[in-house]
C-alpha cells in the first residue's frame, strides 16, 4: 500500500525515520521539510532524543535542507559534533560544509587530529567550504601526520587549502623536510594556477619535480611557467620519462630560439634514454607546424604556425651525427625529422640507411622520408623495396609508386610482376589501388594485362574487385568497355555482386557488423550471445552456409529462408493453400510451423507453387558498399 504522506501525523513521520527501508525514511525526512519550522523542531527532537542511528542521520540531512533555506539553522548541528556516535559527527561536518555553514570553525579544526579518518575527512571538506582562514596550520599539521598514507585525507586538505586560498603559506614549504607536506604545496598551487609554482622545480626529489613538471604542462597549465619547465631540460640530473617528455613539450610550446638549442643539446646527450633524444627530434620535426593536441596528454591547444628556416638551419649541421646513430628510435626519428623540415642534403645517406639497415622500422621510415623529399633516384630504391621480406617495407615501397610520374610501362612491369608473383593478397590489393591513382599513361598496358589475366582466370579473384575499381578510376574508355568481359551479362541481382566473394578483411567485417549505424546488424542478428534475435544467430553460419550463400542472404534476403525465421506460402497441387513459418526443408519435404499444435509436413511432389514472403532484411546491396559486402562475407564465411 502507498502511503500518503502529506496526511501522516509528526509524530509518526519520526518514527518511520528509523524504517528499515531507506525509501520510506527519505520521503519521511522530505515531508517533514515540506512542514517547515514544524518539521524543524521534529527533526531536532528526534537528532537529540531517538537512539535509532538511521533517524538521526536523516534528521541531519533535513536539518541541512533547511540550512540551506535560512543558513543560521545550521547552527542547531553544532552541539553534535561533540556526539558520542562517529557517524553522527562526520555527517554533521559534511552538512556544515555543503551548506558553507562559517559558525564551527573551532570544532572542525579540533576534529582535523581526531582518530576517525572518515571525520577527518568531511571536516577537513567542510574548512575548505567555509573559507576559513584559521584552518590553514591546522590542515598542513593533518598533512604531515598522514605522511601521504592515505591519499583521501591529502586529497580533502589539499583541496581545502585550494578554496582557501593558501598560496602564501604552501609557498614557505618549499624548503620542509617533510616530502608530504612539499608534494601537497605543489598540489594546492596547481589547483591555484600559480606561477611560483616553479620554486618547487629546484627540489632535491624528482618525484616533486615530476608533480610540478605535471602541474605547468597538462590540463589548463600554468602558461607563465612554461619558460622554466623548459630550461629544464638543460639540468643533467633528472631521468624521469613523465617529467622530461614534458620538459621537451614546454620547449615546444615556448618556441623560442633557445628552445631550439635546448630540444638539440638534449637530443645529442649519450647518458639520455634513446626514446627521449628520439621523442626531442620529433618535437624538433614539428617545430613549424605543430599538433593543434599537446604531445604529452592530449589536450587541445589550437594551432600553430612557425617559420621552420631557423630551426632547419640549426639542426641541418647537427644531422650527420643523428644519422649515423645504431639505435633504431633515433634513426627513425631523425628520418621523419627531415622528412618534415624538408632538408634534401641528405639524401644520400637516407638511401644509404635504407639499402644497410637490417631493421624493417628504420627501412620504411628512410624510405618514406626519400619518397617525401622527392628522390631522384626513389625507382631504384621502390624496386628494392617490393622485393623485401619484410612486409612493411613491400608496403610502403607500394605507396611510393605514384611518385614515379615519368615511369615507363616496362619498368613499371618489372616493379608490378614481383607483387603479383610473390606478394600476399592485401600487397596485390593495394598495388590495384596505387596502379588507379597513376596517369593512365603510364598504366594502360599494366593493367589491359592484369586485365587480360583476370578475364583468363589466371589472377587470384580475391584481387577482382580491386582490379575492377582500380580500371573504372582511370576512366580510360578502352579499358572500362574491356572490363565488361568479366562483369555478367544477366542474371540475378547476387551474380552483379560475385566480386566480393573473395578478398575481404574479416576483422573489417566484423567491426560492420557491430557498429556500423547504418548496417545495424547486430540489431537483428546475435554472434552467439551477444545481439538481437529478430534474425538467425550467426555464430556458425560459415559451416552452414557457403560464401555463395552467405553473399546471395545479403543481396537477395528473401531468396533464401533460414529455418525458424521465413514465413512460405504454397500452393498445393489439390488446390490447398497453406501458409506457414519455415522450420526446415530438404529434398523431400518442407515442414512449417502453423496455427496447429503439431508441425506440418509438406511433400514437395504436392507442392505446385512456393511464394517466400519477403524478408524484413532489406537488400544489403543498397546499403552496404562492394568493399563492405566483401569484407563480411569473409568473416561470416569463416565462422564455423
Amino acid at each position: 500500500m502507498l502511503l500518503n504522506y502529506s496526511k501522516i501525523s509528526d509524530e509518526e513521520l519520526s518514527k518511520l525515520l528509523a524504517n528499515d527501508d531507506m525509501r520510506i525514511r527519505q520521503k519521511s525526512q522530505f515531508e517533514l521539510v515540506k512542514r517547515g519550522p514544524k518539521g524543524l523542531s521534529v527533526l531536532l527532537n528526534t537528532l537529540k532524543s531517538n537512539s535509532n542511528q538511521f533517524a538521526r542521520i536523516h534528521s541531519i540531512w533535513g536539518i541541512g535542507q533547511l540550512s540551506e533555506k535560512n543558513i543560521e539553522t545550521a547552527a542547531n548541528l553544532s552541539p553534535y559534533l561533540a556526539d558520542k556516535d562517529e557517524e553522527i559527527i562526520a555527517q554533521v561536518a559534511k552538512i556544515i560544509g555543503d551548506v558553507h555553514y562559517n559558525g564551527t570553525d573551532r570544532e572542525l579544526i579540533k576534529l582535523l587530529s581526531h582518530k576517525n579518518d572518515r571525520i577527518k575527512f568531511f571536516a577537513a571538506q567542510a574548512l575548505g567550504r567555509t573559507n576559513s582562514v584559521n584552518a590553514v596550520d591546522a590542515l598542513l599539521k593533518m598533512i604531515e601526520v598522514n605522511h601521504d598514507e592515505d591519499l583521501y585525507l591529502r586529497h580533502a586538505a589539499v583541496l581545502a587549502l585550494s578554496r582557501i586560498g593558501a598560496e602564501n603559506q604552501v609557498l614557505k614549504l618549499v624548503d620542509n623536510p617533510s616530502k608530504a607536506l612539499r608534494t601537497a604545496a605543489v598540489l594546492v598551487l596547481r589547483n591555484l594556477r600559480s606561477p611560483k609554482i616553479t620554486s618547487f622545480l629546484a627540489d632535491k626529489d624528482e618525484y616533486i619535480v615530476k608533480e610540478v613538471a605535471r602541474a605547468i604542462n597538462d590540463d589548463l597549465s600554468i602558461t607563465d611557467a612554461l619558460p622554466n619547465l623548459a630550461n629544464l631540460l638543460t639540468k643533467t640530473e633528472f631521468r624521469s620519462e613523465p617529467l622530461l617528455r614534458r620538459a621537451i613539450n614546454a620547449n615546444l610550446r615556448v618556441g623560442n630560439e633557445i628552445n631550439i638549442d635546448n630540444l638539440i643539446e638534449f637530443a645529442e646527450k649519450a647518458d639520455i634514454s634513446n626514446a627521449l633524444r628520439a621523442e626531442a627530434l620529433a618535437t624538433l620535426g614539428s617545430w613549424a607546424n605543430p599538433s593543434e593536441l599537446d604531445r604529452v596528454d592530449g589536450y587541445y591547444r589550437g594551432k600553430i604556425e612557425r617559420n621552420a628556416d631557423l630551426v632547419t638551419s640549426k639542426i641541418s649541421a647537427k644531422m650527420k651525427n643523428f644519422l649515423a646513430s645504431t639505435n633504431t628510435e633515433v634513426l627513425i626519428s631523425a628520418c621523419k625529422l627531415i622528412s618534415e623540415l624538408k632538408i634534401k642534403s641528405y639524401n644520400v645517406e637516407l638511401a644509404e640507411i635504407y639499402k644497410n639497415s637490417a631493421n624493417s622500422d628504420v627501412k620504411k621510415s628512410s624510405l618514406e622520408a626519400l619518397g617525401n623529399l622527392s628522390y631522384e633516384n626513389i625507382e631504384e630504391l621502390i624496386k628494392i623495396g617490393l622485393v623485401d621480406k619484410s612486409r612493411i617495407v613491400r608496403t610502403m615501397a607500394l605507396s611510393l609508386l605514384p611518385k614515379l610520374s615519368n615511369i615507363t610501362s616496362n619498368n613499371l612491369t618489372d616493379l608490378v610482376n614481383p607483387v603479383m608473383e610473390k606478394g600476399s593478397v592485401s600487397e596485390q590489393q593495394q598495388l590495384m589501388k596505387v596502379l588507379g591513382e597513376m596517369p593512365i599513361d603510364n598504366t594502360k598496358v599494366v593493367l589491359d594485362n592484369l586485365l587480360e589475366k583476370m578475364i583468363a582466370e589466371k589472377l587470384s579473384a580475391s584481387i577482382k574487385l580491386d582490379l575492377v575499381e582500380a580500371i573504372e578510376n582511370t576512366k580510360n574508355e578502352d579499358l572500362i568497355s574491356k572490363l565488361g568481359q568479366l562483369k555478367p551479362k544477366s542474371g540475378t541481382e547476387t551474380d552483379q555482386f560475385k566480386d566480393a566473394l573473395y578478398g575481404g578483411e574479416g576483422r573489417k567485417g566484423l567491426e560492420y557488423i557491430n557498429y556500423n549505424s547504418v548496417g545495424q546488424c547486430i540489431r537483428c542478428h546475435s554472434l552467439g550471445s551477444e545481439g538481437g534475435s529478430v534474425g538467425p544467430n550467426l555464430k556458425k553460419i560459415g559451416s552452414v552456409l557457403s560464401r555463395e550463400q552467405i553473399l546471395q542472404a545479403l543481396i537477395e534476403p528473401s531468396a533464401r529462408l533460414s529455418p525458424g525465421f521465413g514465413t512460405v506460402m504454397l500452393n498445393l497441387s489439390d488446390g490447398q493453400e497453406v501458409t506457414g513459418v519455415l522450420v526446415s526443408e530438404n529434398e523431400y519435404e518442407l515442414v512449417l510451423r502453423t496455427s496447429d499444435a503439431e508441425p506440418l509436413k509438406v511433400p514437395i511432389s504436392r507442392i505446385k507453387n512456393r511464394e517466400n514472403v519477403p524478408s524484413a532484411m532489406p537488400p544489403m546491396g543498397l546499403i552496404m558498399n562492394k568493399r563492405e559486402i566483401r569484407d563480411v562475407v569473409e568473416y561470416l564465411s569463416n565462422l564455423k
